[in-house]
Order: structure tokens, then sequence, then C-alpha cells
């Protein structure tokens, strides 16, 4: 489903983002990508989303080199493409409800397909009941479980998530795994940048890290049976 080749990225103040990297991604893998900050984990999860281009290699999505995409293309990759923030970025003036059928309604849904398909999505992440609030009516973990359901409400088959626990509690960060891994088992693919040690450690996905904008680490499902070989990833 993703594929990098030769990929690098150097920013105009002389930054390494990514430094000739090449990886595989398949279709309905959950994959945790880690790293300390600066180390190239926004650059790759940027590039995926084509925030920005790399300047040399390539990127393959669903058979698509999407490095020589043209501008105008891009809305139509992204409709492949659900990103999820650790910022939320909802609409303030607009309700659970409305922030999700805005992301139908950019992709040109017809008002038919958003009344079917927002309440069904709204109750695959326990907010069937909040669609008439507003994001300053909610609490953290529910914006960001509105995040996720405006990230998937037009069937993508790939979900991009940036820190999205990072500014939640425990016990919050765990309810958006749990929907997380839900929206996995239905075929999506996850691909999900943190730092939280413990959630990568208890889920055991594939973990790749990413150290000084290459691939120090890529540890597959069942790679390792010790946990402190997954603790090693954060080191």
């Amino acid at each position: 489903m993703i594929q990098l080749q030769g990929v690098s990225k150097v920013y105009s103040n002389g930054a390494v983002g990514l430094n000739n990297v090449s990886l595989t991604i398949e279709k309905g893998e959950f994959v945790f990508i880690t790293g300390n900050s600066g180390s190239g984990k926004s650059t790759f999860l940027r590039l995926l989303f084509k925030e920005i281009d790399p300047d040399h290699g390539k990127i393959i999505i669903n058979n698509k080199d999407i490095s020589k995409l043209k501008r105008r293309q891009i809305p139509y990759l992204r409709r492949d493409l659900g990103m999820v923030f650790q910022d939320f970025r909802l609409l303030p003036n607009k309700t659970v409800y409305e922030n999700v059928a805005f992301a139908m309604q950019i992709v040109g849904a017809t008002s038919r397909e958003i009344r079917k398909n927002v309440p069904i999505v709204l109750g695959l992440v326990g907010l069937a009941r909040k669609a008439r609030c507003y994001p300053n009516e909610l609490s953290g973990g529910e914006q960001q479980r509105t995040a996720l359901a405006r990230a998937i409400v037009n069937n993508n088959p790939i979900l991009i998530a940036d820190e999205p626990t990072g500014n939640l509690d425990p016990a919050t960060s765990w309810e958006i795994m749990n929907c997380l891994q839900d929206i996995n088992r239905r075929g999506v693919t996850i691909i999900m940048a943190t730092h939280e040690r413990e959630i990568v450690n208890t889920l055991k996905k594939r973990v790749i890290e990413i150290s000084n904008g290459q691939i120090s680490k890529d540890v597959h499902e069942g790679g390792y049976d010790d946990e402190v070989e997954y603790s090693q990833v954060f080191i």
C-alpha cells in the first residue's frame, strides 16, 4: 500500500529530515513511528500527506507515485488519507456532527450520504449522544474522537495519526487507542507517530524508529517477546 524508495529530504536551513529511507507498509498494518524530537518523524508524515516533497526518491501510495503529483491532484490523494493531529484542529463554530459532515462536504458527498454515514461513524467512536455539542463542550478525549470520526468518515483506507494521545491523560489515551484498534480491525491502515512507551510496549504492533533521518529499527509484530526490546526503541 505504501512504499518509500530511497527517499531523502533536506530543508533549506540544512536540517536533514530523511536520508535515503526505503520501507514498505502493507495494507491493514498498524505501525508506530517513534524517535526523538527532530529525528524525522514529522518529515515522514508530512511527506506521506504531501505537505512537502522529497528531494530524492519515490513515495508510492496505492500504486501511484505521489512524488509526481501536480498540485491540483493532491486533494484526490488526500481522499485516501485521513489525518489526526495532537491538537485536534476542530472547527470551533461547528458541532460534532457538522465537523464530521464537513469532511464529506469538501469531497462532494451528497446530503443523503452525509445523513447516512456521519451517525454511523459517530457511533463507532462512541459520540452518538454528543452530535449536537460544540468542541468547547467536549473533553479532550471526546475532541480527539471527533477528529478520528472526521478522519475516517470518507472510508479512507489509510489513517495517519501525529501524536494523537500527546495532550491526553493516560486513561483517555487508552480510549483513543481502543478506537484506533477498532478502526484498524476494519481494515484501515494506521500509521501513528508517538512517544508513548507504555502504549507501544502493550500493543506490540510494528515499530519503526527514525533516528537522524534514517530507520534505526524496524520491529514487526511478534518480532520480540521481551518488553525490554520494545523499550529500547525509545532510548
